[in-house]
């Protein structure tokens, strides 16, 4: 039963940055669909506020509960999602290139959008009971290296390399925060130098094209390099405060690519500017310093991880999402958290976010 006791210690800063992101988001989206007077694909925005809903009531239920049961609980969250990325192999929906999507009904669930969770809690698990202040040596990695490299491979063979991208790098951040031994670290080092010339020898053409475009933009301005030099024209004529909300020319001339989804921080630049795109910026610092409080907060190693995680599947997406639009990363399939359309990413956020809320809660309770 729910301890009303627990209300006490509710983190009201972490729902207001939260409720705060959610807003500008679905203001940034409504000019997104907005091409021009006669053209507003409305149903897109509306459908961004049910999941934005949606996710509100899911944010509850993830923090209902204690969340010490997920530690027995984790292998079985983790098998189910792992059954997800399978069926969509087996029985996906084929769009744009690629087979992401389960077609449930009406909806349709990319699953590798919640297997972030479900990597986050199983490595939580893992390095809570093998912690070790010597750091943890290369035989004790191997189960969270197998752990991490299932979903990295049936997401990456998708293909979804962004997202594959991500997990690798959570789980990286989670077992560098766990502590590695030094020997092994850097053995992990010169493993991933080496992996590189391999890593691009396994990637398809039109993945390598996009790296190569990142090197040199100016190779193939209508083709490859096409998205990335319009996002960044639109980037860079919003100066200091932007052109005015719903008044960005690379919107409205229909330049920009994926502009509700991938490209939308493209949108916010050119409309609010530098000044718009630093607050959204702080804003995603704070979310990120509340789940690292949070952790540094908490008293049992379970909790830390698991906000550990959550702080770096946040941080990760920003990073990744906003150095694609700027040209500064290879262009990925990476959503904006809470900003970007569709509702497995949302979902994902704010079963993170509950996260979050329910180590806070509990924190002082031990």
């Amino acid at each position: 039963m729910f301890d009303r006791r627990l209300l006490n210690y509710f983190d009201w800063g972490l729902l207001a940055i939260t409720l705060l992101i959610c807003v500008m988001g679905l203001v940034l989206l409504y000019s997104a669909v907005s091409i021009d007077d006669s053209s507003c694909q409305l149903s897109i925005f509306y459908k961004q506020i049910f999941w934005i809903g949606l996710g509100l009531v899911i944010m509850v239920f993830s923090f209902i509960f204690s969340y010490t049961h997920l530690d027995k609980w984790a292998p079985a969250i983790y098998i189910c999602s792992m059954i997800l990325l399978v069926c969509v192999h087996l029985v996906g929906k084929h769009a744009g290139g690629s087979t992401r999507w389960l077609a449930i009904g009406p909806f349709t669930l990319q699953p590798s959008e919640p297997i972030k969770i479900a990597v986050i809690i199983m490595l939580a698990r893992y390095f809570a009971h093998n912690v070790q202040m010597t750091g943890i040596t290369f035989r004790r990695l191997l189960i969270p290296m197998a752990l991490t490299a299932i979903p990295f491979v049936l997401v990456a063979t998708q293909p979804d390399l962004g997202t594959a991208g991500t997990i690798l790098l959570i789980a990286v951040s989670i077992a560098i925060f766990a502590k590695i031994d030094r020997r092994t670290l850097i053995c992990f080092v010169l493993v991933a130098i080496i992996a590189i010339p391999v890593g691009w020898r396994m990637m398809k053409p039109y993945q390598k094209e996009r790296v190569l475009t990142l090197l040199a933009p100016d190779r193939d301005p209508l083709g490859a390099g096409y998205h990335i030099r319009q996002s960044k024209i639109a980037v860079g004529s919003g100066l200091i405060f932007g052109k005015g909300y719903m008044q960005g020319t690379q919107k409205k001339l229909s330049f920009l690519p994926e502009q509700h989804t991938d490209f939308i921080f493209s949108v916010l630049a050119e409309e609010w500017g530098f000044a718009g795109s630093m607050f959204l910026l702080f804003m995603y610092l704070l979310l990120i310093a509340f789940a690292l409080n949070i952790a540094h907060g908490c008293r049992d190693s379970f909790g830390t991880i698991l906000s550990v995680g959550v702080a770096a599947m946040i941080f990760w997406q920003v990073f990744i999402n906003m150095g694609m639009v700027m040209g500064l990363m290879p262009v990925v399939g990476m959503p904006l958290p809470l900003i970007s359309y569709g509702g497995s990413s949302v979902f994902t956020m704010f079963i993170g976010i509950g996260l979050l809320m329910n180590v806070s809660m509990r924190r002082f309770t031990k």
